[in-house]
């Protein structure tokens, strides 16, 4: 897949899905879905490398996924071309600027494609019915995704992080169309776990996501082309020192090399317990075994 970090014209026409795909959930693959329809264009996606919102000085809400998760889900649907851009590169565009100059000349688009809530132009005052008409005006073919719904809501990141933030990880991960997760180095840690007989994989999960509710969660840790059940605490371990935020991930059944300084997927399937304080480190390694148990029933009916 090719990705543009600059309004570098495409080299040929192209069907492009707009939009900021915070998350790709399963209404983003609804909207990259009509652009991967038309055989004789090329697949593009045009989005921003970080949430507009940042730029205009709001606030926005953390992250679902990483720059390199969000490629690598992109080109595994069938995108060719990623405009990853920095939001500011076109935020003071008019609507008919946006139109005529970016989508007709930068991408050569013979079809646009957009989620039914989709804005545009300077101020974002443009709708996709705005998109439709001046699309129009200049030959290019429009699709409006109208909303995904799921139980009797539309499918939205905001809905998405809430659901995280709470704990409710499986039920985000029926909106998202994928779990739940962090890609990160593993980490030095205070070696507590292989004391314990538990050693964990210690990662930071990265600034700007949205937190996850702290507490104990089932998880598949991926480690090359194998995954492996996890059992993953995210918080700030309040037995030991209390204070700074961790993910921590022990793998019952994994007894291959130490994997310091390689690059590991972690997705969280199921939140089991909040975080607690144990009267001891052996009772903390005593529960922590238990929700190994607990964790391995869960991940074995999840992978049947």
């Amino acid at each position: 897949m090719k990705i543009y970090e600059t309004l570098e014209p495409s080299p040929c026409d192209t069907a492009v899905a707009l939009g900021s795909f915070d998350g790709l959930h399963i209404g983003h693959h609804a909207v990259i879905g009509q652009a991967l329809t038309e055989p004789d264009l090329m697949p593009t996606v045009f989005t921003f490398a970080h949430n507009p919102l940042y730029d205009l000085g709001g606030k926005a809400g953390g992250a679902l996924m990483t720059r390199a998760q969000k490629i690598a889900r992109l080109e595994s649907w069938g995108v060719r071309q990623l405009y990853l851009l920095p939001f500011s590169s076109v935020m003071s565009l008019s609507p008919r600027q946006f139109v005529e100059n970016v989508l007709g000349g930068v991408c050569r688009a013979k079809k646009a494609c957009c989620g039914f809530n989709f804005t545009f132009g300077a101020g974002g005052r443009a709708t996709s019915d705005d998109l439709r008409q001046l699309c129009a005006e200049i030959g290019i073919r429009t699709a409006v995704q109208p909303p995904v719904i799921a139980n009797g809501e539309p499918v939205s990141s905001t809905r998405i992080r809430g659901l995280v933030a709470n704990g409710r990880v499986d039920e985000a991960a029926a909106l998202l169309g994928h779990p739940y997760g962090y890609l990160g180095p593993v980490l030095h840690g205070q070696q507590l776990g292989r004391t314990l007989g538990t050693p964990t994989l210690n990662q930071a999960v990265p600034r700007d996501f949205v937190l996850p509710r702290f507490g104990v969660y089932v998880s598949t840790v991926h480690i090359g082309r194998a995954h492996y059940c996890g059992v993953t605490n995210v918080g700030v371990r309040p037995t030991v020192d209390g204070h700074r935020v961790t993910a921590e991930t022990w793998m019952p059944e994994y007894n291959g090399p130490e994997l310091y300084g390689r690059t590991v997927q972690v997705d969280l399937l199921r939140f089991l317990r909040p975080e607690q304080k144990f009267d001891s480190v052996d009772a903390l390694g005593a529960q922590i075994r238990r929700d190994g148990q607990h964790s391995l029933k869960i991940f074995r009916e999840q992978h049947l």
